[in-house]
């Protein structure tokens, strides 16, 4: 019997006091996000507004200087510097009339009295000063000063700007310009500020020159005592205010270092926040519906967990066939429920064992079946080798006597036929590049290909290959040595098929280059190979898969290019085992090809010594044993022509008869023999030379690294592959 201890609580009220107390944080996060943001937003209103009023106040400063200046041009003129103060008076009451706003312009002595006004008649009796500070400070301090605003007797406002004026005899006046306020709320007017925002220019004494709102009612007045507070703060700043009518703003303000005069920029409190308001007020219910929604959501995801845990009781209290077990009592309802169930399922423990030891001798079989494949696997793998190496003999076979013929051909100078013999000697090296290709893909793909690496100079395997490449035209451009890791036969390789693609595709011609890379980080320590063509070219799809094995382009059913499409595999192949790349570039069909390799540079070597030709003696006894009735004449006529004495078998034990016979300095073995294998007849005629000197050559189809190590290990001298040309039989008899 199961005791329930305590209070258990449903999956659904978990979820909904869950995604509760997930929201709380969330909630608090907000609101500090939404006072953040109010802060950011009032220093940029707070920016923006002081910016509005430093650009009224330069444009403030540009008008007081506009006037300054036609002052300073009027006091200038040859009346005034000659003392004709008529002439003066007309000329200065023309100007005053020239310029939009202005009143009039007076000129007074420094001891204040005015001495013409062009608002009265020259010689009018002169009138009391209005602003007599801004007067006395003009002539105090010799510089150009504004004013204070203030009302005449005909109850119009103006303000004025002062200009120190020096005669030549000595004499100082003081030139002014009485300017109406309405030119100063054209500059307010001509700012892009929102309708309830209030613009105000205040004169030095803080009295109001210009308002954007209600000018006329308060021209002439001091601030309100909040803005009036703020403006004792400093030069410029920011801070709430109220306005004449008792609005709450906040305020911006700046104070001209040259004038003197005041710019302030309020904006009504009430619109700033209701932004911010409305912001808060959608958080809050964005907040609220996503928070019923969520719960929502809980609700109905705890239902359905319900649902599904119910079922898996049921599954679990039929598989265990209701037997009792022991559970532990759980807070949660439902949780206690699976347990349950789950103690029910342990009871057919013993039937899962069972199914698991069926599983696992089906799963021995599974391993058994596996194994078997996978000797399947390696067993065609061994007879694909083996079905490649006989491949290579038996095509390599027929080449010999070809190759035997068309030098024998040579060698006795006949010119009839020159033309046919070098078609066919390009016939012969293409068969047998075509079978090479083919052997170095099989054993890349086997894993079977290995590198002899050592510091190379690679750009004398660039010469030599530019020299062997006949049929073409081919420029070089290389350093004087450049030295890199790799097998020179390889490296060799790589680059004959280089510029045999280029000879088939290129228009015969290409040029190779050779230099150190300079490229990115990737490329630093690299030689760069470049051989490049004005031929075909390729398209994007052909330069994706050009090095893909057997894929070509598309040709015309004369396959005038001919070729398997292994070339370019085996060069990538053979350049990534050096631990270098190699890549394609074509602009497009027609514009030719570049093909670059680069590969990791080496410290200088020490290029090998070349071997000095040694002659082959005349009169040399050579043992030729070939099965190949038609390569055995061929080569012996051959190697006759150039003076040595040849024997020839067909068979092991005819061979063994002739050299019992009358002895040999060399044989040349093939190793497919009818009776006896190469290596066998290589074993028997060292035991038959009894210690004698006999040099013996391997001359045969099989080509592989293993076929030269076996004819090595049975006693071989040295090791050919079928076809073999003249020089190849001078170099290997040559002791």
């Amino acid at each position: 019997m199961i005791l329930r201890r305590g209070i258990t609580l449903s999956l659904r009220h978990l979820l909904i006091l869950l995604t509760a107390i997930g929201f709380l944080p969330l909630a608090l996060l907000g609101t500090w996000g939404l006072m953040t943001a109010a802060d950011v937003q009032q220093r940029e209103q707070d920016r923006s507004m002081l910016e509005l009023a430093r650009a009224l106040s330069s444009a403030v400063d540009a008008e007081h200087d506009g006037a300054a200046s036609a002052l300073t041009g009027l006091a200038r003129t040859p009346q005034l510097q000659g003392g004709d103060l008529a002439a003066f008076h007309d000329m200065a009451r023309r100007q005053a009339a020239a310029q939009t706003g202005w009143l009039g312009v007076i000129l007074s002595d420094k001891a204040g009295h005015a001495v013409l006004r062009t608002m009265a008649p020259f010689g009018a009796p002169a009138a009391p000063v209005a602003d007599p500070a801004s007067l006395a400070r003009a002539v105090a301090t010799g510089k150009s000063v504004a004013g204070s605003v203030m009302r005449g007797k005909g109850g119009r406002a103006a303000f004025p700007v002062r200009v120190p004026v020096d005669l030549p005899d000595g004499r100082r006046y003081v030139l002014s310009a009485v300017i109406a306020p309405d030119r100063i709320v054209n500059v307010i007017r001509r700012q892009r500020a929102p309708g309830d925002w209030v613009i105000a220019v205040m004169d030095g004494t803080g009295r109001r020159v210009a308002r954007s709102r209600d000018h006329e009612r308060f021209v002439g007045g001091a601030g309100s005592p909040g803005l009036q507070r703020l403006l004792r703060s400093g030069a410029e700043g920011t801070g709430d205010s109220r306005t004449i009518e008792n609005v709450e703003v906040r305020t911006a303000f700046t104070t001209s270092a040259r004038w003197g005069w005041t710019v302030v920029v309020s904006a009504p409190t009430a619109s700033l926040r209701l932004p911010l308001l409305q912001g808060a007020l959608v958080y809050a219910a964005g907040l609220v519906l996503t928070l019923a929604a969520c719960i929502a959501l809980a609700s109905l995801l705890a239902r359905r967990i319900v649902r599904r845990i119910d079922c898996l009781v049921q599954q679990a209290a039929a598989l265990g066939a209701g037997k009792p077990v022991d559970v532990e009592p759980s807070r949660v309802r439902e949780i206690e429920q699976m347990g349950q169930a789950l103690a029910a399922a342990a009871a057919a423990r013993d039937r899962h064992e069972r199914e698991r030891s069926t599983l696992l001798a089906s799963l021995e079989r599974a391993v058994a079946s596996q194994q078997a494949a996978l000797a399947e696997a390696r067993e065609a793998g061994r007879a694909k080798d083996e079905f490649l190496a006989v491949l290579g003999h038996e095509l390599r076979n027929p080449l010999s006597p070809i190759v035997a013929s068309l030098d024998l051909m040579d060698l006795r100078g006949e010119t009839g036929a020159q033309r046919e013999r070098a078609v066919l000697r390009r016939q012969v090296a293409h068969l047998k590049r075509l079978v090479d290709d083919l052997l170095d893909v099989s054993r890349i793909a086997s894993g079977k290909l290995a590198l002899e690496l050592r510091p190379v100079d690679l750009a004398d395997i660039a010469r030599q290959a530019v020299a062997a490449a006949s049929g073409m035209e081919v420029t070089l451009e290389a350093p004087a040595s450049l030295w890199v890791l790799g097998d020179d036969s390889r490296l060799a390789q790589v680059l004959s098929n280089l510029l045999s693609n280029a000879g088939r595709f290129g228009g015969g011609t290409a040029a190779v280059s050779l230099s150190t890379a300079a490229g990115p980080d990737a490329e630093q320590g690299m030689a760069r190979l470049a051989v490049s063509d004005r031929g075909t070219g390729m398209a994007p799809e052909l330069l994706a898969r050009v090095f893909e094995p057997f894929y070509q382009a598309p040709q015309q059913l004369a396959r005038r290019t001919g070729g398997l499409g292994l070339g370019l595999a085996i060069v990538r192949k053979l350049v990534e085992l050096h631990g270098g790349h190699v890549t394609a570039h074509s602009a497009g069909p027609g514009q030719g090809s570049t093909f670059e390799v680069l590969l990791p540079l080496a410290q200088c070597g020490q290029a090998p010594v070349a071997a000095p030709d040694v002659p082959v003696a005349q009169g040399l006894r050579v043992l030729l044993v070939d099965d190949n009735e038609d390569a055995a004449r061929a080569s012996a006529l051959m190697l006759e022509h150039i003076g040595l004495d040849v024997q020839v078998a067909h068979t092991a034990h005819e061979a063994l008869a002739a050299y019992g016979g009358s002895g040999a300095d060399a044989a040349l073995l093939d190793i497919g023999l009818p009776d006896m294998d190469g290596y066998a007849l290589a074993v028997a005629l060292r035991e038959a030379a009894g210690g004698r000197a006999l040099r013996l050559v391997a001359l045969t189809g099989y080509g592989q690294k293993g076929d030269v190590a076996r004819a090595l290990d049975a006693g071989f001298d040295l090791h050919l592959t079928k076809p073999a040309s003249l020089d190849d039989l001078r170099r290997a008899l040559a002791a």
